[in-house]
C-alpha cells in the first residue's frame, strides 16, 4: 500500500477487481493505491470494530449498508491497537458524524491510518457480484496512482494486471502478522471472584474476547501465535484458548500441532473462528474455502444440542468439512482424539459453525460470542467454557481422592 493523502472532494478513485470489472468512484480516507481480497460485510453498525478486527488483514472491505460513518469514530470501540483493513469500500459516506461519543470522522481516521478507500459506488452491484462470481483480488486507485510517469491515465488492463499480480488469501500464513509480540495478562473484572485461569493464544485476538472472560472471573494471559507448549503450561492453566485470525488454516501447522499437545494433555479448550478451524484440523478433517464467506453481525446459526437459532456475528472465508449427518470418529492418528460431533450449522448454507468433542474436553465455535458491535445471543458459550473447566477440575480433584 503507498498512500498519500489530499482533498477527497476533487479526487477520483477506481475500483479493479480481478476479472477485469470495475467501479468509477470517489476517494474515501487516504489516496494511493492498495490491494486485498475484496469481501463483503452485511453488518448494519460497527463499522469501527470491523475496521480494527485483525482478521481482515490484507482484506478490501466493502459495506453493504448504504450509510457508514455516521457514528463517527471514538477510542473505545476499537478492537485493537490499530485499523487492519487493506482498503475499505462504501457507497454513501455520513457527510459529518452525529453521535456524542464521537470524537473524529471515519474519513479523517482511514486517512490518518493510511487507509485507501473508495466511496460513491454501487456497494449493492459489487456485492452481487460477487456473491455470483467469488471473492477475488482486488485494487483501490486514486491520486497519482491512477496516473503513469508522464501523467496520462493508465489503463484500466494495466491495473487489472497489477491486481492479479497480488497475492491471494490461499496459503496465506498471517496470524504471526497480527500476533502480539510481546505476552500480558488481562485480570479478572474488578469485584469479581476469580474462577479460573486461561491461555489465550493471539492469532488475532479481539480486545473484546478476554474483556469478556476476564467480566467472569477468568485470568486470561494472552501469549504470541509462536507460544511453545511448555510457555502454556507454565501458567498452569485451567484452560486454553484459540482466538479469531486471518489467513488459510490449512497454511497454520505450527498452531495445528501447538493444539494438538494441548489436547493430549486433556487441558480444556475452546477455540472461535479461525480456532475453530485450527480445531478441526487438529482432529484430522480438512478445512476449504469459501465462494463469498460470511461477514456481518446478522448470521442465524442453529445449535443443535437445544434448537435455537442464535442471530451472530461472523467473519470468516474458509470453513471446517466435517460430516454433519452424525457423530464422527476423529480422523487424526487412528482416532486417538475419539467422537466429534457438529454442534452448530450456519442456516444460509449449512456450513460447518461449531465442534464439540465427546471424548476430550474440547469444543469451538466458528463465529463470534464476544460479539462487539453485537448481537449477544451467544455470550453463553463464554459460561460453557468456564463449566468445561470446573468440571475437569472437580474430575481431577476426585481422582486424586
Amino acid at each position: 500500500m503507498t498512500p498519500h493523502t489530499t482533498d477527497r472532494s476533487a479526487t477520483s478513485a477506481v475500483l479493479v477487481l480481478e476479472d477485469g470489472r470495475s467501479f468509477a468512484g470517489r476517494s474515501y480516507g487516504a489516496t494511493g493505491q492498495t490491494f486485498g481480497e475484496i469481501v463483503f460485510n452485511t453488518g448494519m453498525t460497527g463499522y469501527q470494530e470491523t475496521l480494527t478486527d485483525p482478521s481482515y488483514h490484507r482484506q478490501i472491505v466493502v459495506m453493504t449498508a448504504p450509510h457508514i460513518g455516521n457514528t463517527g469514530v471514538n477510542d473505545s470501540d476499537r478492537e485493537s491497537s490499530r485499523i487492519w483493513v487493506a482498503g475499505f469500500v462504501v457507497r454513501d459516506p455520513a457527510l459529518r458524524p452525529s453521535n456524542w461519543r464521537s470524537q473524529r470522522t471515519l474519513d479523517e481516521e482511514l486517512t490518518n491510518a493510511g487507509v485507501v478507500g473508495i466511496s460513491d459506488i454501487d456497494t449493492r452491484a459489487l456485492t452481487r457480484h460477487l456473491r455470483e462470481a467469488g471473492v477475488m483480488r482486488a485494487g483501490i486507485f486514486s491520486g497519482d496512482a491512477l496516473l503513469d510517469s508522464l501523467g496520462y491515465p493508465r489503463p484500466l488492463e494495466e491495473l487489472a494486471a497489477g491486481v492479479r499480480d497480488a497475492p491471494g488469501m490461499n496459503g496465506a500464513d498471517l496470524a504471526h502478522e497480527v500476533s502480539t509480540a510481546t505476552a500480558y495478562t488481562v485480570e479478572p473484572a474488578a469485584g469479581v471472584e476469580p474462577v479460573a485461569t486461561v491461555v489465550a493464544v493471539d492469532l488475532g485476538i479481539k480486545s473484546m474476547t478476554p474483556q469478556r472472560l476476564a467480566e467472569r472471573g477468568v485470568r486470561v494471559h494472552v501469549v504470541p501465535s509462536t507460544a511453545t507448549i511448555a510457555e502454556i503450561v507454565a501458567h498452569r492453566p485451567d484452560g486454553v484458548f484459540f482466538s479469531n485470525g486471518p489467513g488459510d488454516p490449512g497454511a497454520a501447522n505450527h498452531e495445528v500441532s501447538l493444539l494438538r499437545e494441548v489436547l493430549d494433555r486433556k487441558i480444556p479448550y475452546f477455540g472461535i473462528c479461525f480456532g475453530n478451524q485450527i480445531l478441526g484440523r487438529a482432529l484430522g478433517y480438512g478445512t476449504y474455502k469459501l465462494a463469498f464467506g460470511h461477514r456481518g453481525i446478522n448470521q442465524p446459526v442453529l445449535d443443535r444440542a437445544t434448537g435455537r437459532v442464535e442471530v451472530t456475528a461472523h467473519n470468516h472465508g474458509f470453513a471446517v468439512d466435517a460430516p454433519t449427518d452424525a457423530e464422527s470418529i476423529a480422523p487424526h492418528d487412528g482416532g486417538r482424539y475419539g467422537r466429534v460431533e457438529v454442534s452448530h450449522l450456519g442456516l444460509n448454507d449449512q456450513v460447518v459453525e461449531g465442534l464439540r468433542c465427546l471424548d476430550v474436553p474440547a469444543f469451538s465455535v466458528q463465529y463470534h460470542p464476544e460479539a462487539a458491535a453485537g448481537p449477544h445471543d451467544a455470550a453463553y458459550l463464554f459460561d460453557r467454557f468456564i463449566g468445561l473447566m470446573q468440571a475437569a477440575a472437580d474430575s481431577a480433584s476426585s481422582k486424586e481422592n
